[in-house]
């Protein structure tokens, strides 16, 4: 289950990927996102750098180079404080299963990676509820490279690392960036036990293991009551196959 930072438990179930760029880990959750809908769970999801608070703010600031490795991690922690206080936390409580496309594992990682000490990113993001299953999707560095670079037109300032001084060529330096976040994921797999994923397999082969490991922890997540539209229609008079077979499959 989900745990507020207090231990206390909440209802709902939250699910989170973690990994570098062209791990995979979207893909996957899109996956597992479409899966739960159809066994008719209420699902929410929730992505990083989202808050509608801080989204002109950083952009500004990206826009014009102005973030330092520090305002950088403050940004991020804002904007995940305002989406698990208006977002995630509401749904978490009313029994939904959130699915996050990076945490605070992602920040342990990148801010770290841009020289930010390692304790005290830690200790910014200690109102974050305790996930109920995080994953990380471990793939090569070189493979992720290919995945992310491949008819990539540019890179991004801030996405290649070049607030760090790594090197000027901007692809060099996103190898570069990558490959210190890389090593700090290493770290926080065994600090934190995120659960890895080969994301070398095949496409299927990894989204049946992630089923598997988040099957067990659905029991109480809240499902969509689907028959109240049912009956309204069967007051109606409205039968069809599509809801004479539905009935059939409730009943």
């Amino acid at each position: 289950m989900a745990t507020l930072p207090d231990g206390a438990p909440l209802r709902g179930k939250l699910f989170i990927v973690e990994g570098i760029d062209g791990s995979g880990k979207s893909t996957q959750l899109d996956l597992l996102h479409k899966w739960l809908v159809s066994k008719g769970y209420l699902v929410a999801f929730t992505e990083w750098n989202s808050s509608p608070v801080v989204r002109q703010t950083t952009k500004r600031g990206k826009e014009r180079k102005l973030l330092s490795s520090t305002s950088f991690s403050l940004i991020h922690a804002a904007d995940l404080a305002d989406r698990i206080e208006h977002y995630i936390l509401p749904a978490l409580r009313a029994g939904a299963i959130v699915l996050a496309d990076r945490y605070i594992y992602t920040a342990f990682a990148r801010d770290v990676a841009r020289g930010v000490n390692r304790e005290w990113v830690r200790a910014i993001y200690n109102f974050a509820i305790q996930p109920t299953l995080a994953l990380y999707f471990r793939v090569p560095l070189d493979e992720s490279l290919q995945r992310i670079l491949v008819g990539r037109p540019e890179l991004k300032y801030y996405e290649a690392g070049q607030d760090l001084g790594l090197s000027e060529d901007p692809y060099e330096s996103f190898k570069l960036f990558q490959g210190r976040i890389l090593l700090e994921y290493e770290h926080i797999v065994g600090e934190f036990g995120l659960t890895p994923i080969d994301a070398t397999q095949a496409l299927v082969q990894q989204q049946a293991r992630v089923r598997k490991l988040v099957q067990p922890h659905l029991k109480g997540a809240r499902k969509v009551d689907q028959r109240p539209w049912r009956e309204v229609l069967s007051k109606e008079g409205l039968h069809g196959r599509y809801l004479n077979s539905a009935a059939q499959e409730e009943s």
